[in-house]
């Protein structure tokens, strides 16, 4: 069975469980039966809504959880005390599970829209919707942390990989929607409370901790998920589009649905090819050192100079291993947060207002859905090229991460003053920038975290840190945007058209990037000299 535990059958199984765990992304294909079938009006509905943000972005549980139960350095094996014996028994897939259990949200959910409960209060609907979402966050902190402990050096590359294939879930889900459930809601609910949840009790226990050794030959491989995603992204927007322009017969949608199965299992042929060159490795490095004089190892540099520059490059300093309270404590933390806000909150408060300003300077209901479904594309082109360029700009240049964070804070200005600017045509630019630099926030932060903070309580760490997306939603969203529109509307039917509608919100949201933007720009200065003496230094080092 060695060729299932190994990492690279650990990130295949993680990107299986990460497609299958995004529901939350798609409340708009139930949101009208749930709305029907309960007898919502809109403000509830958007308070079920709020409720579902909430618990897809609440992961200080899961962060929590999954520090106590995955062991942590080089002497958990050899611990003999009780605690350490409870947590080898632990893993990864501890978390998984509790996702699971979660996704009891979409039942009952389901259980209520199909009549088979009494009508819930609104606030136990929300309860649900809640946990629903939630499941997403412990899956989602499983199969992040796991690949950065097991890909330490491209860290920004796994982070992205997983952070993508979550960004291509809302769209790959719809399509099994369109393919199995017939354009019926309901049937779409029970979907998404089973499937991921065979889904992740199929493959949790090959998401595994793996002790891993610095031998810096494994970006191809990589590269080659990077690849896949790509491809993915690629064949889900040409379906995409093509289904807007052409209603697809039964047996063509059944064809793209096998087409898409297809090149989700590729990831498991690149890990088995993956884990056979790593084996094919060990051995011939085996074989070589056996045949070495090993007196050759204990030579030591005659000249002085030779002897401190040996121990310069074996002794590394080692970053900080923080827990939440003192992560809490720093200024570092706090910018990570404002920044978060910014960046997050005004791309939410975008999205979840696409439809409302396409209406108001005249785009067609056929483009706007292409807008809206295209969102998630340049979400996963983001999540995608901010910790693969991120790697890139590291290795490579030698540039600390969060310079890449300040680029995005300064593209999503220029995203927003487009969006405000109202000239025809600028939803096909203004979104696609916010859209990126969105998803660009969700693979950057992750690692900026882990590096700053330590990965021991990453998890916890940086769940707390992206709470701030569902503040800033509600903050830019309802209070800044959808009080502004509120005020220019008709008030006989609260709809407005004309550039006027969000123009001034989406300046105030370019002046909150901007405000992002320089505390960015301050911590990039901050954290500058720890990145060429920790995290660059650890890099060249392992590459040697």
């Amino acid at each position: 069975m060695e060729w299932l535990t190994n990492r690279w059958v650990a990130a295949a199984a993680g990107i299986w469980i990460q497609w299958s765990c995004g529901a939350s992304y798609t409340f708009s294909i139930y949101s009208s039966v749930l709305k029907s079938s309960q007898g919502y009006d809109q403000s509830t509905l958007d308070t079920v809504s709020v409720f579902k943000d909430i618990g897809a972005n609440f992961g200080v549980i899961s962060g929590l959880l999954y520090s106590a139960v995955t062991p942590y350095g080089p002497s958990r094996a050899a611990s003999s005390s009780s605690k350490s014996k409870w947590r080898s028994l632990g893993g990864p897939w501890v978390v998984h599970a509790a996702g699971v259990v979660c996704f009891v949200g979409f039942l009952f959910i389901w259980a209520a829209v199909v009549g088979l409960i009494a009508r819930p209060p609104v606030a136990l609907m929300c309860f649900f919707a809640c946990l629903a979402a939630n499941g997403q966050t412990f899956l989602n902190t499983a199969n992040v942390v796991t690949g950065l402990r097991n890909f330490p050096e491209y860290s920004g590359t796994i982070v992205g990989i997983m952070k993508a294939f979550l960004g291509l879930s809302g769209a790959i889900l719809i399509q099994l929607y369109h393919t199995f459930c017939d354009g019926d809601p309901t049937t779409y609910l029970l979907m998404v409370a089973c499937l991921p949840t065979l889904i992740c009790l199929s493959f949790m226990l090959l998401v595994r901790i793996y002790e891993v050794q610095d031998d810096g030959d494994y970006k191809k491989h990589l590269d080659g998920f990077s690849m896949v995603s790509l491809i993915i992204a690629a064949y889900l927007m040409f379906i995409i589009v093509l289904q807007n322009i052409i209603i697809f017969p039964s047996w063509a949608r059944i064809f793209a649905c096998v087409v898409l199965m297809l090149l989700l299992t590729s990831p498991f042929g690149i890990a088995t090819k993956a884990h056979w060159e790593d084996s094919r490795k060990f051995v011939q490095a085996y074989s070589i050192e056996r045949g070495r004089d090993r007196t050759e190892y204990q030579e030591l540099p005659s000249d002085e100079r030779q002897l401190q520059q040996a121990t310069s490059d074996e002794i590394l300093p080692c970053e900080e291993e923080m827990n939440l309270l003192q992560a809490m404590c720093t200024v570092d933390f706090w910018m990570l947060f404002i920044t978060m806000v910014s960046g997050l909150g005004s791309g939410l408060a975008t999205i979840n207002n696409m439809s409302q300003i396409g209406q108001s300077l005249g785009y067609s209901i056929v483009e706007i859905n292409n807008l809206v479904s295209l969102w998630s594309m340049w979400n996963f082109l983001g999540r995608f090229g901010g910790g693969y360029v991120s790697d890139y700009i590291m290795h490579r240049k030698g540039w600390p991460r969060p310079l890449l964070l300040v680029a995005t804070l300064g593209t999503m200005i220029l995203g927003h003053v487009i969006i405000a600017s109202g000239f025809r045509g600028n939803l096909y630019f203004g979104p696609v920038l916010v859209g990126i630099c969105y998803g660009a926030h969700w693979s950057l932060m992750p690692t900026i975290t882990s590096e700053i903070f330590g990965v021991k309580h990453m998890g916890t760490i940086f769940n707390t840190i992206a709470a701030a997306s569902p503040l800033g939603s509600y903050v830019l969203s309802v209070r800044v945007v959808g009080y502004i529109y509120d005020k220019e509307a008709n008030k006989e039917d609260n709809i407005c058209f004309g550039i006027h509608c969000f123009m001034s919100s989406f300046l105030i949201l370019a002046g909150v990037a901007f405000l992002a933007f320089l505390v960015g720009l301050a911590l990039y200065f901050r954290t500058r000299r720890f990145y060429e003496l920790v995290v660059l230094r650890k890099l060249r080092h392992s590459s040697k």
